[in-house]
């Protein structure tokens, strides 16, 4: 963007004597305030330049190119700027000073179009090999078998980063691009293809205790849509990896209606999903309920423990929105039998709220009164005549995404209902209008932050794969975090190398469930 104002007030100011600036160097000086010094560059049109600055008491523009740019504000500490040449060759670093100080100026890098590529060297050991023999002439026809006599994705250690594997996805043959959808990326990002070749990878480096799913999407259409449907477009293509024989949910045989799973070897073991013919099992029932708030009906899934006893002073009662998902992605009945059978948990009932349809579920899970309300004043007087009852100090009340949002949400509503609030990856992003529309993220939070303090306590977690660069849900569970301690909440709060994935909540569950109603857990 053209700034003329930079250049009138550039050539308004005592300007120091010129000092020329090259890859590789550094430089540094005093200025006066209201002064400048001008560190010319050789640059060509299309050039990609880096560098670093440090300057409490000045800015740094760029000159030239037919335009002026603030490539760093007056801030203590080192900042890093990166910019491409424009047309023309002369340019400018101008250091602007706003009051007396030193400065420090260095360029690191100057790239030419011709050498702004991918790297020619996968990060990958064995596909840098590979590489290698392709560049001689070799085919890859021996990688493949190797390939699917290893299975996928294809992991290695790490030599930068001690406890870190690396991952690296394969697909055999696309004819434009694939996609990741999952795993360790929230961005959908493409897998590169080896020369020319028919491999085509993409390698991360994951801490070796991650757990997820993922899907591969070749040759994604190109869509003129908006950014959803462009975005959404992967869900034409996306199927499990045909190199890994473990997929989620197991047994499915449409490859397209289930994905691929990875665990690391330091994944956190996952006792409480195990099927023990000697656990005594509960009683699940499905049950429909009309609201008349509401104006709708949905199913829900009652769960009474084995030997449960209505009205029992040590009762607990998990209401857990998502009811499908939770009934069969995340086994809540069989998590439920082996923790009471193992004592971790009381005797805890459970409702699995189903959601009537998925619209609904957009305007009844994101802060809503009326979804609130249904839950306290229709919901929990109906269970309570079904004999599922329990005091809000030990009534739970748990969801995932916009699930855990909204349970954080009813709690915040009607803490006489709900004392205990698990939020597993919970879109505390969430504002009206959406990312889309430009709002301020956490509306949530803010809310919390101008309550007064209830009789709550929380349970928090969230991947550091949760980030897909318009919803960030690893950093607001932080804000949110933060806020509640602030103001004295109680608050466990846990990060896991995963994403947005039931596979990850599944394996998760229990853990909350024992921190909110096990034996040590705080009673008021």
């Amino acid at each position: 963007m053209l700034r003329p104002l930079f250049v009138a007030c550039a050539l308004a100011l005592p300007v120091f004597p010129a000092q020329a600036l090259t890859p590789g160097q550094s430089v540094a000086g005093f200025l006066p305030a209201d002064a400048a010094r001008d560190h010319p560059l050789s640059l060509s049109p299309g050039d990609y330049v880096s560098g670093r600055f440090q300057a409490a008491g000045a800015r740094l523009l760029l000159l030239g190119g037919g335009e002026a740019r603030e490539l760093a504000a007056p801030q203590d500490g080192e900042q890093d700027f990166q910019f491409i040449a424009g047309p023309g060759r002369a340019f400018v670093l101008q250091v602007k000073a706003s009051r007396d100080g030193d400065y420090r100026l260095a360029m690191d890098k100057r790239l030419p179009p011709a050498e702004q590529r991918r790297p020619a060297r996968p990060d990958s050991p064995r596909l840098a090999r590979l590489a290698r023999e392709l560049a001689q002439g070799g085919g890859s026809a021996a990688f493949w078998r190797e390939a699917a006599a290893r299975g996928g994705p294809w992991i290695e250690d790490d030599p930068a980063k001690p406890g870190h594997a690396l991952v690296t996805f394969l697909w055999r043959g696309a004819r434009a691009n694939v996609r990741i959808h999952g795993g360790p990326s929230q961005n959908q990002d493409e897998m590169a293809r080896l020369g020319d070749s028919d491999v085509w990878y993409r390698t991360y480096s994951v801490p070796r205790d991650a757990r997820f799913s993922y899907r591969l999407a070749p040759d994604v259409p190109q869509l003129d849509g908006d950014f959803m449907t462009r975005r959404r477009a992967i869900l034409a293509t996306a199927q499990r990896d045909p190199l890994n024989p473990r997929s989620f949910p197991e047994g499915a045989a449409d490859r397209f209606a289930a994905s691929s799973t990875l665990e690391l070897p330091l994944a956190r073991p996952t006792p409480w999903l195990a099927v023990d013919p000697a656990t005594p099992r509960g009683e699940v029932v499905e049950r429909e309920l009309a609201s008349a708030v509401l104006g709708n009906r949905r199913k829900l899934w009652l769960y009474r423990p084995a030997g449960y006893r209505p009205g029992h002073a040590d009762n607990a009662l998990l209401l857990v929105f998502d009811g499908q998902a939770y009934r069969r992605e995340v086994p809540t009945p069989r998590i439920l039998d082996n923790l009471i059978a193992a004592g971790r948990i009381p005797p805890t009932a459970a409702i699995l709220i189903d959601n009537p349809d998925a619209a609904a579920r957009g305007r009844e899970l994101p802060p809503n009164p009326a979804f609130a309300d249904f839950l306290a004043r229709e919901l929990l007087p109906w269970a309570s005549r079904q004999g599922l009852a329990a005091p809000a100090a030990r009534t739970v009340i748990a969801g995932s995404s916009y699930g855990g949002l909204a349970a954080a949400y009813a709690a915040l509503r009607h803490p006489e209902s709900f004392g205990l609030v698990y939020a597993q990856s919970g879109s505390f992003w969430w504002s009206p209008g959406g990312p889309e529309g430009g709002a301020e993220p956490g509306w949530l939070t803010r809310e919390y932050v101008r309550a007064d303090r209830l009789p709550l306590r929380f349970y928090l977690e969230a991947g550091r794969y949760e980030n897909n660069g318009m919803t960030d849900i690893f950093g607001e569970t932080r804000r949110f975090r933060d806020v509640l301690l602030a103001k004295g909440y109680p608050v466990a709060h846990r990060e896991h190398a995963s994403a947005h994935d039931y596979f990850h909540w599944r394996a998760s569950f229990a853990d909350g469930l024992i921190d909110l109603l096990g034996p040590l857990a705080p009673v008021r």
